[in-house]
């Protein structure tokens, strides 16, 4: 009897889908871009890192998927949250998809974090409006998620206030009330930045523990290359609200067609090769309202030429997808 033909597995459903987002802000009697035309999609149990320096558009992108832009923003594009289009929702209507359905874990959860009010009553607050548990129901499940995240003591900890807890606690916390309601989607947003090294590294363990064993889909937002090609499936480069490069994260990292993402990835210290200086890219992000009319990388770029006065359309090249008129070769 001949062997059974070995079928490929199913391709995991897409949890989130954002198509041609772009942001502006209304001031005055114009409009000021923040991003433009922005795409990408996340599946099940997957995680896609936003990269790119302070200014680049990666957290207004995240909060515009939440709801939680500005009142002035104008927003433009398709956003699909577990194949339901939620681009048309009001603001009200979105809002009420965080927790239940969309978790944020932010990057200074001292701020975050309500600080008179015990985490306990932080986190049954949240429980018992999302998910109508009882307060026993809802102190005992958070308990549990605090458990989990590994913080010890939980009861205690439940009756305690942020400041009563180190960096690395809180952020656990945080965690623990992102993935307190069973989203399918978590958004972190820079998780790690306040942390120091060790800490850093176990709420990165942590992170990927729970999207694994929760099979969440994950926006990780970070200036980080090094991170992301350890933590993440795919990464979107974004400078001065574009896309500059897009593609699966070793390909990224490891191969950057870009030559922004080449620059991210040479100013970060690396452990495994000899460099004895890091090459920082010179210059800063252009803020709002002063982006050049062509590439908007140009002005800090040392390939640049007369073609880079023309704004470059996104297309595919060797591994990635990239916005360049001289893209990097692929390195051997």
């Amino acid at each position: 009897m001949a062997a059974p033909i070995p079928t490929a597995a199913p391709a995991r459903p897409t949890v989130l889908e954002v198509e041609g987002l772009s942001l502006a802000f209304r001031n005055a009697d114009r409009l000021l871009p923040i991003i433009t035309d922005v795409s990408f999609s996340i599946r099940q149990g997957e995680a896609v890192a936003l990269v790119g320096e302070s200014g680049c558009g990666k957290s207004i992108t995240a909060l515009a998927v939440m709801g939680l832009a500005p009142d002035n923003a104008v927003i433009t594009g398709d956003i699909t949250l577990n194949g339901q289009p939620i681009s048309g929702l009001s603001p009200q209507d979105r809002r009420k998809l965080c927790g239940r359905h969309m978790g944020f874990i932010f990057q200074e959860p001292m701020t975050a974090l309500h600080p008179t009010l015990t985490i306990g009553r932080q986190m049954t607050d949240t429980l018992k409006h999302n998910l109508g548990l009882s307060q026993q129901a809802a102190t005992n499940r958070a308990a549990e998620l605090l458990d989990r995240v590994g913080i010890p003591r939980a009861r205690d900890i439940l009756r305690g206030y942020v400041h009563e807890l180190s960096g690395g606690m809180r952020q656990r916390v945080m965690i623990a009330l992102a993935i307190s309601c069973g989203p399918s989607l978590i958004i972190a947003d820079e998780p790690t930045t306040a942390l120091d090294v060790t800490i850093q590294a176990q709420v990165l363990d942590l992170l990927d523990d729970m999207r694994r064993e929760l099979n969440l889909a994950m926006l990780f937002i970070t200036h980080d290359l090094e991170v992301v090609g350890e933590f993440c499936d795919k990464a979107v480069v974004m400078y001065a609200g574009d896309v500059v490069e897009r593609g699966m994260s070793a390909d990224v990292v490891q191969h950057p067609a870009h030559p922004y993402a080449r620059g991210l990835i040479d100013a970060v210290p690396a452990h495994d090769d000899n460099r004895t200086r890091l090459t920082p890219i010179l210059g800063t992000v252009p803020p709002v309202g002063a982006w050049p009319e062509g590439c908007r990388f140009a002005p800090r770029c040392l390939r640049a030429t007369e073609a880079c006065q023309t704004r470059p359309a996104l297309e595919q090249h060797d591994a990635t997808t990239i916005r360049c008129w001289h893209p990097l070769e692929r390195s051997s």
